[in-house]
């Protein structure tokens, strides 16, 4: 992943492009606590967002097209190992985002709260679950092409408006209820109450692990490797 320069754009330029760009507008201006503090914990879901639905999808649904898939199908791995697989890949690369947005972040001023990193991380685990989950089901039962348009599409309008980098309050309030059940919303919502607060988030927690079950769950029902 990290040898292919649309994946490294994706899950590395952008994510500091979206750093930088927070911090020097006020857009998030009146969230509690300075730019940085609020901007770090939307870009930190926006890698995960960006590394497990659109990075995984859009490479699964490729080696579908070439057969690789095929081939793994022939093996003691099975789908549910294919996605457990997926998901132990995605942590490796979120770790490598983390170690540098969060260097980004420390020389831009970015003082997290120590009690906060524990259930950030606990949030973590659940929403990349998630994501990687629900990007192996859109890879598993489209075209190529398809998934390369879809999962792109839906990680712009999710980093726009799926309260991934900009809290669900300034979206319409018609919207709001809509927006606060996607597992973008609950992940950007729970890291800034780590980041930001401290504190543990669990109805976002209890929402990420049921999109992460479901989104499996599917996965492995409908994933087709060829």
């Amino acid at each position: 992943m990290l040898r292919n320069g649309e994946q490294l754009v994706l899950a590395i330029a952008l994510p500091l492009l979206v750093l930088f760009g927070l911090v020097v507008t006020p857009v998030l201006d009146g969230f509690g606590g300075s730019r940085i503090d609020v901007a770090v914990p939307g870009v930190v879901a926006l890698c995960a967002m960006s590394t497990a639905f659109t990075g995984q999808g859009i490479s699964t649904g490729f080696d579908r097209r070439y057969g690789v898939l095929r081939f793994l199908s022939t093996t003691p791995l099975g789908r549910a190992g294919l996605i457990f697989g997926k998901v132990l890949g995605v942590g490796l690369v979120l770790a490598v985002q983390l170690a540098v947005i969060g260097t980004a972040a420390l020389v831009l001023g970015w003082r997290p709260d120590p009690s906060g990193l524990l259930p950030a991380l606990v949030l973590l685990i659940p929403g990349a679950a998630a994501f990687t989950a629900l990007g192996l089901l859109v890879a598993g039962t489209l075209r190529p092409e398809a998934t390369l348009a879809v999962t792109n599409l839906l990680w712009i309008l999710l980093a726009v408006g799926g309260g991934v980098v900009l809290p669900a309050d300034i979206l319409p309030a018609a919207v709001q209820p809509f927006i606060k059940v996607l597992p973008s919303a609950a992940l950007g919502e729970g890291l800034r109450d780590a980041l930001v607060q401290g504190s543990i988030n669990l109805p976002a927690l209890l929402l990420l692990t049921a999109w992460a079950a479901v989104a499996s769950l599917a996965a492995i029902r409908w994933f087709k490797w060829s």
